[in-house]
């Protein structure tokens, strides 16, 4: 009878907690929805999707605010938003497999499987391994090359073999340097041991046995979809509706489309190191491989004092990791033409959140931040979303003082300018006539980028405004034409200041 006693009790304290647990997490949540509804306003971004996953479970997912500020239809857990560089997981999870199956070895160098792929010298190109460009340790600076395959015509193969004319800026192995083509580089092994293209392996090994069904790999699958948000630029503040821009020729790097209830799954797999609805999707030896730390990222003072519960980030295999309020932290993000995304797992709690946005904004990040702050109990949490506007209202404020320039005549005539530049790096690009009313205007086209042209309006001397107006992510900027002491111009210098394509990067040479 006493042991009947204690087991009911037992029982009893045992219901009483699981209450009580499942009662502070639904205040969680909806102290987070609040948060959510509340922050797409304050940052006046049009849509937003947020998932969290616990236990193999999904238990909260929900849509915000609309997919087109022109139709207003309601965004919701299914409406497809590109996730853009969250694509990188995905690749180094096919290439896991391929490893667990005993076809590659992440130490292998890429040459064995792509002969011609070169890099800056001989012994980087016949040494850098899969690991090396998985994990950013090249030597190329960040983003270096990407404008080789944005938006250009080149395709995958053009794409790698452009690489080998790109200056590196550190040592081989010493820093992080985040490189989107090595990632492209290295998704097209697939293809060369399995005979099958990423797309169709990430479609048949991930989406289809993790029940995405509504997930693509391609912005050319659109066309047979519904119920997709619609890319924003946010310009002086406000949303602009712009168009989703073909990544195809990048893809391994970013340019998968999916829905947060697809992305459930996934995130589901990775915290129950491996295994679906109890099928094995990958090896649990993997995961712990993906998650592991492989090249440091350099920790500001300003930001160990905005974030002091954090001591270190890195990027592994696909996931940047660091650590937060105690708990490592594995997580990536994703840019794209008016979409911004992340990604985020705490395997110690098995808890895992993805946020979807799509205007060129950062509200992804004060979210990132008081989804982390409400999940782990933080005390004292700053209000994210406030803090992160203050800071960029100021940041603005100083950007938005333009300096008077004096405005010096043209060196040259107009005529004198009218050519083709361009490098190996890129390829070329034609300054020629436009005729504008009775007027004939200089004209800049980047051969390779249909969308990179617009009209040189002469600021002094040689500098000219330019402006792209069929990419309007991308403000003005300067082309400088260097003259030699013949008065002939010999080479352009592009400058548009944006944190994601490096212009001065491209050779571009008179021919």
């Amino acid at each position: 009878m006493k042991i009947r006693v204690l087991l009911i009790s037992l029982f009893l304290i045992l219901i009483g907690n699981q209450v009580n647990a499942q009662k502070k997490l639904n205040k969680k949540l909806k102290e987070l929805d609040k948060y959510y509804a509340k922050s797409l306003k304050d940052w006046k971004v049009p849509g937003m999707a947020v998932a969290i996953v616990h236990d193999n479970k999904i238990i909260f997912e929900k849509g915000y605010g609309v997919k087109n500020i022109n139709t207003e239809e309601k965004v919701d857990e299914n409406t497809l938003f590109q996730i853009a560089s969250n694509t990188k997981s995905f690749t180094t999870a096919a290439l896991s497999i391929l490893v667990s199956e005993n076809k590659i070895k992440w130490d292998d160098p890429i040459q064995k499987y792509i002969p011609w792929f070169q890099l800056y010298n001989t012994y980087v190109s016949g040494n850098i391994s899969i690991r090396d460009a998985l994990s950013h340790r090249s030597g190329l600076v960040t983003f270096s090359g990407d404008l080789i395959w944005y938006g250009s015509k080149y395709n995958r193969k053009e794409v790698i073999r452009r690489a080998r004319f790109l200056q590196p800026k550190f040592p081989f192995r010493t820093r992080f340097g985040y490189s989107n083509i090595l990632y492209l580089t290295a998704g097209e092994i697939i293809p060369e041991v399995t005979g099958i293209s990423w797309d169709e392996y990430i479609k048949t090994k991930i989406f289809a046995p993790l029940e995405m069904s509504r997930s693509i790999t391609s912005e050319k699958d659109l066309l047979n979809k519904e119920n997709v948000a619609t890319p924003h630029h946010m310009i002086e503040g406000k949303p602009v509706v712009t168009h989703y821009i073909n990544w195809d020729n990048i893809a391994p790097a970013g340019s998968i489309i999916s829905s947060v209830h697809d992305i459930s799954n996934w995130l589901i797999m990775h915290l129950n190191k491996g295994k679906y609805k109890g099928k094995e999707i990958l090896k649990a030896e993997q995961i712990y491989e993906m998650q592991s730390p492989n090249t440091p990222i350099y920790l500001s003072e300003k930001s160990s004092k905005m974030f002091p519960s954090q001591h270190f980030k890195a990027y592994a295999l696909g996931w940047q990791v660091f650590d937060y309020e105690g708990k490592k932290i594995v997580t990536h993000n994703g840019g794209a033409d008016g979409m911004i995304s992340q990604t985020v797992l705490i395997p110690e709690l098995k808890i895992g959140f993805v946020i979807l946005t799509n205007a060129s904004s950062g509200l992804y990040y004060p979210n990132l931040y008081k989804t982390l702050d409400v999940i782990l109990d933080k005390k004292n949490a700053p209000d994210w979303s406030k803090l992160i506007l203050e800071s960029k209202k100021a940041k603005s404020k100083l950007l938005t003082q333009k300096v008077d320039q004096e405005k010096l005549p043209m060196c040259l005539e107009q005529k004198d300018y009218i050519g083709v530049y361009g490098g190996d790096i890129y390829g070329n690009a034609k300054v020629s006539f436009i005729k504008k009313g009775n007027q004939n205007e200089l004209y800049l086209e980047l051969l390779p980028t249909p969308m990179f042209k617009g009209i040189l309006k002469h600021i002094s001397l040689n500098t000219f405004e330019i402006k792209f107006p069929e990419a309007p992510g991308l403000p003005s900027g300067t082309v400088n034409f260097l003259v030699n002491e013949k008065g002939i111009p010999y080479k352009i210098i592009i400058d548009i200041p944006n944190p994601d394509f490096n212009f001065k990067e491209l050779e571009l040479i008179r021919k």
